[in-house]
């Protein structure tokens, strides 16, 4: 059974330790110390963890892809070297391409941030306690609604995976589900991590726009940013997943193709990277998707949280100057990708391996923090 594992809870630990774009360069314009610098620290770390197939990772300086590496391969049972050009699965690091395409929805007044959801999902049942709930509550993990479990939610995930009906279809569904179980906090309280609020967010777009969540996320987003994007499952030829050692194939190497609004996208790093370097430009007027203030919602904490719509903020690293970071971590348990951005300089890390676990993000995690040091020293100088 897949566990629906896309997650931000790792992204809160990696901040806890220390821590068609016109921007995005063709091809990274790197210092041959730093790519070379790279490799190494690539290598050094799968030759100490042989657990992880491969990994890549792209550094973004000023706004622009600086130095990119790709270390091993497509499938842990085959000698085919992962390349530059194949197409990773970043987990709930797509949750800020879902937020973003809802901005643009409220940006054209198509959408409200404020709309409660009794007025948004009309036809759905719901527990009183969820009626006042809205997009912004639920893009930042506040509408009290408890996570998708692979034991308690077993039948249901299992059934996602045949149920033949439409995809909007079966969201409007779910909402019907989720909304009529008790919350477990109340609305615009504490964070509390929830992929179903993703889905529900999704359920409200299609329903106001009646296009699917995958139809809006391509014309809303990756188009606009030239980005190429699969959600199709994964097949031989391609980078794959792994469960313990093994790599994945077909339907089942992923959740239910019913919970892509919290994070079944799959990309290439080039790709990838066109989408935070417009979040960042974006804040400073040049982005290409939305005005500089939509942006700003986009990445400012909601309540007395550290929580945005779809990122985690920090302003406590590095300790002795502290920068703002943009973050987030995902996996669907085989896979494990993690982001983190310093919008203020416009840089940042991206960082995925086709393979999940703790042991998996540990090693990660210190890629990530060690590069987003020289990213912050540099735009320091």
């Amino acid at each position: 059974m897949i566990r629906p594992n896309f997650r931000m809870a790792a992204c809160l630990a990696v901040v806890c330790l220390t821590a068609a774009s016109p921007a995005l360069a063709a091809q990274p314009a790197a210092r041959p110390d730093r790519s070379a610098a790279l490799d190494t620290m690539i290598d050094k770390a799968m030759a100490e963890n042989p657990g992880i197939p491969a990994m890549a990772v792209l550094v973004i300086r000023d706004g622009k892809v600086a130095e990119q590496a790709v270390r091993g391969v497509r499938a842990s049972d085959a000698p085919d070297k992962a390349q530059a050009n194949d197409v990773w699965h970043i987990g709930s690091d797509a949750k800020a391409m879902t937020a973003t395409m809802i901005a643009r929805l409220v940006d054209r007044g198509v959408l409200s941030w404020s709309a409660p959801l009794k007025t948004m999902l009309p036809g759905v049942s719901m527990r009183p306690e969820y009626e006042s709930v809205t997009l912004a509550d639920l893009l930042s993990h506040r509408a009290g609604l408890r996570d998708l479990d692979d034991t308690a939610d077993a039948a249901m995930i299992e059934a996602a995976f045949v149920d033949t009906r439409p995809l909007p279809q079966q969201r409007l569904a779910f909402a019907g589900v989720v909304l009529n179980e008790a919350p477990i906090g109340p609305a615009r309280g504490e964070s509390a991590y929830s992929n179903s609020d993703y889905l529900l967010a999704a359920a409200v777009a299609e329903q106001a726009t009646g296009k699917s969540f995958e139809q809006l996320m391509q014309d809303e987003v990756f188009h606009p940013l030239g980005m190429s994007v699969v959600y199709a499952p994964s097949e031989r030829g391609q980078v794959l997943g792994h469960r313990e050692g093994k790599p994945l194939t077909g339907i089942r190497a992923d959740n239910p193709p019913l919970f892509a609004p919290a994070g079944a996208v799959k990309l290439s790093m080039g790709d990838w990277a066109r989408f935070p370097i417009d979040q960042m430009a974006g804040e400073k007027g040049r982005g290409a998707l939305l005005p500089a203030a939509a942006y700003s919602t986009l990445h400012t904490p909601q309540g007395d949280t550290a929580s945005a719509l779809g990122w985690g903020v920090r302003n406590t690293w590095p300790a002795k100057a502290p920068i703002r970071l943009l973050m987030h971590a995902g996996s669907n348990g085989y896979w494990d990708a993690l982001i983190a951005l310093a919008p203020d300089s416009e840089g940042g890390v991206l960082i995925v391996a086709n393979a999940g676990g703790d042991e998996v993000e540990g090693v990660q995690t210190g890629i990530l923090m060690t590069l987003m040091a020289d990213v912050a020293a540099s735009a320091a100088r």
